[in-house]
């Protein structure tokens, strides 16, 4: 026997992982290179083939079919190799609790507790074992809960020949946390009729819907004057950006919105006198009001030239778009993951993703691609936790993916 799915989880969470915006490269920090070429060698050691490793550290290999029906389709599982920027993940010390309810002391040094005030979802855990981190890190489970899941699928099912499945692809990739994990993925290469993301968060989570996503930059020129002199002739940029930023509705901003309600998010803004920048994301689930959203950038624009003439300028650019569109039309993927999950006692929580995946860019690559749960919470933080159960039960519904598959073929 090899090792348990949470014993694998507990070793990926060692690799530093953490993705940079900054770099250029892919992949964009070396830890994600050192991390692919260690499953390389564990997936030699499990006997898969046609493993893979390229120049941007996108790693596949295949477990062969072992039911004699030419029918089966291929089908991949895809899970990301870094992990957010937003925090470290350096020296991740992860431990096991048995959560019995209440609070649970992180880091008694520095006063960080996980607790159920601040977070209520702990409530449906009490029970069972949780995988938090030390206060220091986040943990990673977003997304080595998804390579461990899928890696513990295959060791499974190659040690499991009573369960017959057809040919499946695994792929593990860089930099998805920048919003660049497809950049680089060869969908021919790889060579699935569909595949899923195993990159979810709680117990259940099943996605087939996201955000259409832009991002934009507002761009403001100025006129600087001495200010002692400059009635009727200075212009200052930065407050330009400032009344920009006031016309777009406060009631579409992230605080403000949940479910399918999109949003503008301003992420960053530069000023002086003389120039200024807004940079904000735009996102709505629905293709009609991301357009809308767009326009209204450009009417506001205009509005601002004709108060200011050539004052100020936009910069657009579409980012990904809602999978629902290429998905839906072949809703027997999605059938087939809801039988899964609920034949491994799992309650499928069938939700819009307020945010992207690789998934969502793979479908318009043409492979379609929906999104399922790898268990954690709380991502991308020092309070992410991991509920063994959880993964375990991701690893589960992979394998009776591949079986249903077989089975309905």
């Amino acid at each position: 026997m090899g090792l348990t799915v949470t014993d694998r989880f507990l070793k990926y969470v060692t690799f530093d992982t953490k993705s940079s915006e900054e770099t250029g490269t892919t992949p964009s920090t070396p830890g994600q290179r050192v991390f692919a070429e260690a499953l390389v060698n564990e997936l030699e050691a499990l006997g898969l083939e046609d493993i893979s490793i390229d120049e941007h550290s996108y790693v596949m290999a295949t477990l062969p079919a072992n039911t004699d029906s030419e029918e089966t389709p291929v089908i991949g599982f895809i899970a990301h190799l870094d992990t957010s920027p937003d925090m470290s993940g350096k020296d991740v010390n992860p431990r096991i609790v048995s959560y019995q309810g209440g609070d649970i002391i992180l880091n008694k040094e520095d006063n960080v507790v996980l607790s159920p005030a601040m977070f209520p979802e702990l409530n449906d855990y009490v029970g069972q074992e949780l995988i938090v981190t030390d206060g220091k890190t986040l943990l990673g489970a977003d997304d080595k809960a998804g390579v461990a899941a899928i890696i513990g699928a295959m060791q499974y099912l190659k040690e499991h020949p009573e369960i017959k499945h057809g040919k499946i692809r695994i792929g593990f990739t860089p930099d998805e946390e920048i919003g660049q994990g497809a950049d680089h993925f060869d969908v021919a290469k790889f060579g699935c009729q569909w595949g899923y993301t195993i990159d979810g968060g709680q117990i259940g989570e099943l996605e087939f819907e996201n955000f259409n996503a832009a991002g934009a930059k507002i761009i403001f020129k100025g006129l600087n004057v001495h200010p002692g002199y400059a009635k009727d002739k200075m212009v200052n940029a930065s407050l330009l950006a400032l009344d920009f930023a006031s016309w777009l509705p406060s009631a579409q901003r992230p605080e403000n919105t949940t479910g399918y309600e999109g949003f503008f998010h301003l992420t960053n803004m530069t000023g002086s006198v003389e120039e200024a920048t807004l940079s904000y994301i735009v996102r709505d689930h629905d293709r009609n009001l991301f357009e809308q959203k767009k326009q209204l950038l450009q009417l506001l624009v205009d509005r601002m030239n004709g108060m200011h003439p050539e004052s100020t300028r936009l910069e657009i650019r579409d980012q990904y778009y809602n999978m629902r569109e290429v998905v839906e039309p072949q809703k027997h993927i999605i059938d087939i993951a809801f039988e899964a999950m609920t034949a491994v006692g799992v309650k499928p929580l069938v939700k819009p993703i307020r945010g992207g995946t690789d998934g969502a860019r793979l479908s318009f690559m043409g492979l379609p691609c929906p999104n399922i749960f790898a268990g954690g919470l709380n991502f991308h933080g020092r309070y992410e936790f991991l509920p063994v159960k959880s993964l375990e039960k991701s690893m589960e519904t992979i394998i009776k993916i591949t079986e249903l598959t077989a089975q309905k073929s």
